[in-house]
């Protein structure tokens, strides 16, 4: 049989198989897209959980205040008695409801979300998290100063979880479910979608990545737009129009950034000192929460803006409302405020706050400023727009979020140059006096490796390959054609790809070197398909295998994506072992194990 003869027998072959080939492409792009479709659904979850949980905090200030309007408006308006004693009794039901919910719900896992993407498998307990957004919203009806935004983030999360969990969906879908839902839950709440994609990529999930960022951005924008349908598109806070076009003003920008690094490391500091202190205390959580509802409502006696997450009070430092010694005195006791409302135990989110504190600080610069004359041609609003990112940045390590997220809820773009040059300054200030971040403390807390502002995972013999794997790389049918290969080399990163068979199992894999003899062929390239220069399937690995059982093969392959199979024996391709993040594993707890505890 002469080459003639072969080359038609494999081209009846190639069109007879079209129809499967076609079918099995489609099946190979399935895991993307339905990725896509994933966060899409979370993304409307994400923005009716937003619609819900507005609703229920009007009804939460309608039972405990008896009145509509911003925490801060309504104890402006009650006598001294009431601002000190809604606070403490908020406190007692919001803890009771934390001891006996949590009780009632039985024991069940983590409801941090970053636990449970670097330690866990990305289950989120639902009647844990029920039970938190319950005690949060009676937390945030009696004024605690504390923001939505934490339970709005954590409810989308725990039902993005919940649904992947029901479909009984792989660990790695399961992050990727907990980010989405953390996305939808940030954007919806603030109406700000590139920031909801950042905070959920850089600092739930550690991951930018194509495949990880996609499903991200469309989760937040979907939430975005439906929460932008019940409540509209104005931004959050007001900013008076200004230009900024002076170098000359930008150094008052690094002294306002180093002075929101020492407030940002100051806070942290407080906190971590003021949950200790509650943590050794041998009460119960309600007891607990009433004295931090206690240390508001004394605060608010003579400072009731302390009362809620600070909206309407940064509203007005933007708009320079307040005379310096009322800011002076507003900014102590909103910062102490919300150290015992957080070291307390309430539930809730720190962004808001976070986001009053920069304001206030940047308030009294910019104030300080006009009243020795050094700068009168930026009002005090500018400085107050810049601390709230640099102050926002000294806290998550998060500079990008933090400019974008600032930048989103003001819709004003003329500050930010100074505005970056004040978050890089406040980071690398923060960084010099506290290692930790808002979000990683809780996982150094409880012994889970961090490292900086991003997250992994130290205990790298603990997990199995089920825990870590990623989607696998989208395999190629044994009759796809040269040229075709050729193609999906140019349009990736990989240079291995895996060829499987109509039953998705993995019978080789061809490598881009493998092809090279091919290339200078003419027209007859299209009777070469993949079972033609196909190696055999190289060494693979399962998902109930632990990841120190495969260090070695990690260490000798040479994929990047080391293939995950169902068993050795069905040999079904279900996913892949990203080699480079294994080895940053166990090299991340080998140094951990090495460098002594502070």
């Amino acid at each position: 049989m002469d080459s003639r003869m072969i080359g038609r027998a494999r081209e009846f072959f190639r069109r007879h198989w079209r129809a499967a080939f076609q079918l099995r492409r489609r099946v190979v792009l399935s895991e993307e897209a339905l990725h896509l479709v994933i966060a899409s659904i979370v993304g409307v979850l994400g923005g009716l959980v937003n619609l819900a949980f507005f609703h229920s905090i009007e009804l939460s200030k309608f039972i405990f205040l008896h009145r509509p309007g911003d925490p801060t408006e309504v104890a402006e308006e009650l006598p001294h008695w009431e601002r000190m004693l809604i606070p403490i009794l908020g406190g007692l039901i919001a803890g009771a409801v934390l001891h006996w919910g949590l009780r009632l719900a039985g024991r069940q896992g983590t409801t941090n979300l970053l636990e449970a993407v670097v330690a866990g498998d990305g289950r989120l307990p639902l009647r844990s998290g029920l039970v938190k957004a319950i005690s949060s919203l009676v937390s945030i009806g009696t004024g605690a100063s504390i923001g939505r935004e934490g339970g709005i983030t954590q409810l989308a999360a725990t039902l993005a979880s919940k649904l992947g969990q029901l479909a009984h969906w792989p660990p790695y879908r399961l992050r990727l479910l907990v980010g989405c839902g953390a996305a939808s839950g940030i954007s919806a709440a603030y109406n700000a979608p590139i920031a909801g994609a950042l905070f959920a990529a850089t600092i739930v999930l550690d991951n930018i990545s194509m495949a990880m960022f996609a499903p991200l951005v469309l989760s937040s924008a979907v939430a975005a737009v439906v929460s932008r349908s019940f409540f509209g598109i104005a931004p959050w806070y007001q900013v008076p129009a200004y230009e900024f076009a002076n170098p000359g003003q930008l150094p008052w920008f690094v002294f306002l950034g180093l002075l929101c690094g020492i407030m940002g490391a100051v806070f942290l500091k407080m906190i971590r000192w003021t949950k200790g202190r509650f943590a050794a205390a041998p009460v119960p959580i309600y007891v607990k929460m009433a004295i931090g509802g206690l240390a508001v409502g004394l605060l608010a006696i003579e400072y009731p803006g302390v009362w809620g997450n600070g909206y309407v009070v940064t509203n007005r430092i933007l708009h320079n409302e307040l005379p310096l010694q009322i800011l002076a005195g507003l900014f102590l006791a909103k910062l102490i405020a919300t150290v015992f409302t957080v070291g307390s135990g309430t539930v809730g989110g720190v962004f808001t706050p976070t986001l009053f504190l920069g304001a206030s600080l940047g308030g009294l610069f910019g104030a300080g400023l006009h009243a020795i004359d050094a700068v009168t041609a930026l009002p005090t609003s500018a400085f107050s727009l810049v601390g709230m990112a640099s102050v926002l940045a000294a806290t998550t390590r998060s500079p990008f979020l933090a400019m974008i997220m600032v930048f989103e809820i003001s819709l004003d773009y003329s500050l930010m140059p100074p505005l970056m040059l004040g978050c890089v300054v406040a980071i690398v200030m923060a960084n010099r006096l506290e290692k930790s971040s808002i979000y990683t403390e809780p996982l150094r807390e409880r012994g889970i490796a961090t490292t900086g502002g991003a997250n992994r995972l130290g205990l790298a013999t603990a997990q199995r390959v089920g825990d870590v794997m990623i989607a696998p790389v989208p395999p190629v049918a044994e009759n796809t054609v040269l040229p075709d290969l050729a193609k999906r080399f140019l349009t990736s990163a990989n240079n291995f790809v895996p060829v499987v068979d109509g039953d998705r199992r993995l019978v080789g894999v061809v490598a881009l070197q493998d092809l090279k003899e091919y290339l200078g062929a003419g027209a007859e390239l299209r009777a070469v398909i993949a079972s033609d220069v196909m190696r055999p399937p190289p060494p693979v690995v399962t998902p109930d295998q632990r990841l120190v059982d495969v260090l070695n093969l990690a260490l000798a392959s040479q994929q990047q994506n080391i293939p995950v199979v169902s068993t050795l024996k069905g040999m079904r391709l279900v996913g892949a072992l990203s080699r480079t993040h294994v080895l940053g594993l166990f090299a991340e707890t080998i140094a951990l194990r090495r460098k002594p505890h502070a």
